[in-house]
């Protein structure tokens, strides 16, 4: 029996330290709150991941600017959020159990309201796709469920995600957009956001 819960009762649930599968403006994400080191901590080993961290979703800047990253870091990327859109930054020695050693972060600010309303409530997220190590994405709760079971607090349905893109995850290096996966949102040899 899944553990369904409200979008209400998932928020009170990650705010005393649960982790569970929600569906992200992209993907059904396994989500903790980065605030809470315990729970990352589990979420990472549910994923089996090791110097491989998630990604950090959030309502703003400011939420970012909060959890410790340098705003100058952000900057430069603002204009492309709220989006689809995943940019790895430095962290320096900051967050080390968010980014288990690898100095940097994929973060990004969503457009999804459903998504943005929780993390209003809850702060920033760590999310990875709701997945076991190689096998694919769960395309709806049944498939999250084979894959974590009770090992997991919650699960909020979001119905089918079949067909849905990850996130376009880029680095910036030099001034120089380097896109590390092409998903969501579309971004040209220019490093420019395509026209759709």
């Amino acid at each position: 029996m899944k553990p369904e819960k409200t979008t209400e009762e998932a928020v009170a649930v990650l705010l005393s330290g649960g982790v569970g599968v929600l569906p992200t403006d992209t993907v059904y994400g396994l989500v903790a709150c980065a605030t809470n080191q315990a729970a990352v901590t589990r979420l990472y080993a549910l994923k089996q991941r090791e110097r491989k961290p998630g990604t950090i979703v959030a309502a703003s800047i400011d939420q970012l600017v909060d959890l410790g990253i340098k705003r100058r870091y952000l900057t430069a990327v603002e204009p492309w959020w709220p989006n689809s859109l995943s940019v790895v930054i430095p962290t320096g020695d900051l967050l080390e159990y968010l980014h288990q050693g690898v100095d940097s972060l994929a973060i990004r600010i969503p457009k999804d309201e459903k998504l943005q309303n929780i993390l209003m409530q809850t702060g920033p997220l760590v999310t990875s796709s709701a997945n076991a190590p190689g096998e694919p994405t769960a395309n709806n709760l049944d498939e999250a469920y084979a894959y974590f079971g009770d090992k997991v607090d919650f699960y909020v349905d979001g119905g089918s995600m079949a067909g849905r893109q990850p996130s376009t995850v880029v680095r910036i290096v030099d001034d120089t957009i380097e896109v590390l996966r092409q998903g969501a949102v579309p971004i040209d040899e220019n490093g420019r956001i395509a026209k759709s």
